[in-house]
């Protein structure tokens, strides 16, 4: 069976901080912590933010591959990204009525001489980023322990 090689990442503690966390992707190394407000040393983004990066990150990048497929006069794409919990009986469109969701609000800005049919083409393209479809559909996840 082929298929993309899956995703393999390392997060352990880094030993610098109550909640700081050395992490490697292949040859890439970052650093994850909670801010000093949590009881960590603000050494690096929290889990959240890595979430609302990544994201950003594949929104940005599913963007200008259609626009540059296209040819699409896409001269610039920002992503900002917001994540708060709120009260299910206030979001509208939601399924779930009780309780507290997870809300993220992504604002796009595109960059360009671009027309109006082109933007709104644009947005659904956003929404259609591999990382916003994990994020909106089922998702598993299936813990066990290693030996040590």
């Amino acid at each position: 069976m082929s298929g993309p090689t899956p995703t393999v990442v390392t997060v352990e503690e880094s030993g610098e901080g109550k909640f700081t966390q050395a992490m490697q992707s292949g040859p890439h190394q970052l650093v994850a912590d909670e801010p000093e407000d949590f009881g960590g040393d603000n050494r690096g983004p929290g889990p959240y933010e890595y979430l609302l990066m990544g994201l950003g990150a594949c929104t940005s990048m599913t963007i200008r591959m259609y626009a540059d497929r296209k040819k699409i006069p896409l001269q610039r794409v920002r992503v900002i990204l917001s994540h708060q919990r709120v009260h299910a009986k206030d979001c509208e469109d939601c399924e779930t009525k009780e309780g507290k969701i997870d809300e993220i609000v992504r604002e796009i800005t595109l960059e360009g001489e671009l027309t109006i049919e082109q933007r709104e083409k644009l947005l659904d393209i956003a929404n259609r980023c591999p990382v916003h479809r994990t994020l909106t559909s089922e998702n598993v996840v299936r813990s066990r322990l290693s030996s040590a």
